[in-house]
């Protein structure tokens, strides 16, 4: 019996169903051969030679090339402080055992200050030392930017850090014991418990900035005219009005009137009074005799 055809159409079956099989499966997934540009059999488009990898020397090379950005940016945030670059001061002052030292930063280029702010911390070349008034002179003055130390006979005695000349973040001071007597918290100049207001839903204008430290108003209380100068200026201990409270007149910083009320808070006889007044052309219309 001749088993020919058989043989042949056996082998014709096994071929088409080989062939069927592949063209069901999936396209080969290339994407990594495409990340480096070579071909799937893994020969490279460029030399048309085998693509190798030493692992253990990419490793190496990968580490050093982290470490070597770690150490870039380490040296970089030395003098880098919310974004902007700093030099470091100091200042020097007494003998013996009151020597101070106050360590700080200040800003390498002069930046506008927060008109509302009613403190900004510079550092006069002039007189070499740290004020919060006067004029800024860029050319005699730098504002401060970055940590700051207070250090009287080795010990610290105030640290903290500054934003654009205003106290930011957490300020915590010393005694000479080394013992925490008082922790408090800002946001760039204000308590950072503050209450705000605006004038405006943009909140471009400021209204009133209650300060609020553990939950009672303490601290310095400022109320703005719309065109942004000073209307108000008082101080809070535990909820209540003390020491001399300031009215302007709202153009050339003019005072209008100055009312005092009590120094100790808990003085509940003390009657507050006006004790001076001014016109809008700065005369004094009222004076309380003491």
């Amino acid at each position: 019996m001749n088993f020919k055809p058989f043989i042949f159409i056996f082998i014709s079956l096994c071929s088409f169903s080989i062939l069927k099989a592949q063209s069901e499966e999936s396209p080969a997934d290339s994407t990594e051969f495409d990340i480096f540009g070579d071909t799937e059999d893994g020969f490279s488009l460029i030399n048309d030679s085998p693509l190798t990898l030493n692992m253990e020397r990419e490793m190496e090379l990968s580490k050093e090339a982290k470490d070597a950005r770690k150490e870039r940016e380490k040296k970089r945030k030395k003098k880098w402080f919310y974004g902007m670059k700093t030099k470091k001061g100091f200042t020097r002052r007494g003998v013996g055992d009151n020597v101070e030292l106050e360590i700080f930063y200040y800003l390498k280029d002069y930046r506008e200050t927060d008109p509302y702010v009613p403190q900004v911390y510079w550092y006069d070349f002039t007189r070499k030392r740290i004020r919060t008034s006067g004029k800024i002179d860029d050319k005699r003055g730098v504002i401060l930017h970055g940590p700051y130390k207070k250090i009287v006979n080795e010990q610290v005695i105030v640290e903290g850090i500054f934003y654009k000349g205003t106290k930011n973040g957490r300020w915590t001071r010393y005694d000479r014991n080394d013992i925490l007597v008082d922790k408090r918290k800002y946001f760039r100049g204000w308590p950072k418990d503050s209450k705000v207001r605006y004038y405006d839903d943009k909140r471009t204008k400021l209204l009133e900035v209650i300060p609020i430290v553990y939950g009672k108003k303490n601290g310095a209380y400022f109320k703005f005219h719309e065109n942004g100068t000073v209307a108000v200026v008082g101080k809070y201990d535990n909820d209540v009005k003390v020491g001399k409270w300031v009215e302007y007149y709202p153009f050339m910083r003019r005072r209008k009137k100055e009312i005092q009320y009590p120094s100790d808070p808990y003085d509940k006889s003390y009657q507050p009074f006006i004790s001076k007044e001014w016109d809008r052309s700065n005369r004094l219309v009222y004076q309380r005799k003491l």
